[in-house]
């Protein structure tokens, strides 16, 4: 095993889930919304469902995946239809403060659905998958490496997002301040869908 793989894995899966997408919106929205504390659950099913694609991508179940036609099809479906109905969600959210609706932040299970139906993700782990499968001989030693490489990259990068949005929470002052920060967020949740149709 070569360190200098490791690193570049590791640097490959820290820029991957740093950048902006689905569910570093999720995480600003969530630390936004209901703080760090609340948000853990979500940011342990997405960082868990990440782990668990990168995993399955070194064990070459990515890449059988998304050879299949029809199951790519039906991820991207799926993964638009629940993107969007958290877009809506998001969009229709008030401020903390003034919120009676008894909302409640999105759970573990959540979490792992909105990565598992990202063909966006399983793409994105094929490829490293393919890109690194020289660094271990031994397909599960390989599927445990990714899948801990790729937990603590999505773990760091979700807490950056989240903690940027108890930041936030903490300027916004106004209902229309909070209006407009909820429809960015549903924004790029809508935005991230694109990405997930204009790959083949």
């Amino acid at each position: 095993m070569k360190v200098e793989g490791i690193i570049a894995l590791a640097g490959f899966a820290l820029v991957a889930t740093i950048t902006p997408g689905g569910a570093t919106a999720i995480a600003t929205a969530s630390g936004a919304h209901f703080g760090l504390r609340r948000s853990v659950p979500v940011l342990g099913g997405i960082a868990a469902a990440l782990a668990v694609m990168a995993a399955s991508a070194a064990a070459g179940l990515g890449g059988l995946l998304l050879a299949v036609p029809l199951l790519r099809v039906a991820l991207k479906v799926l993964g638009t239809v629940y993107l969007i109905w958290l877009a809506v969600r998001t969009a229709r959210s008030g401020s903390p403060r003034t919120s009676e609706n008894g909302e409640q932040p999105i759970s573990f299970w959540g979490g792992v659905v909105l990565l598992l139906y990202n063909p966006k993700g399983w793409a994105m782990t094929a490829s490293a998958a393919a890109s690194f499968a020289s660094l271990l001989a031994s397909p599960g030693f390989l599927a445990a490496l990714f899948g801990s490489v790729f937990a603590v990259a999505a773990s760091v990068s979700l807490l950056v997002w989240c903690l940027l949005g108890v930041v936030l929470a903490r300027l916004l002052k106004s209902s229309r301040q909070w209006r407009a920060l909820n429809l960015i967020l549903a924004l790029l949740l809508v935005v991230s869908v694109v990405p997930i149709w204009l790959e083949g």
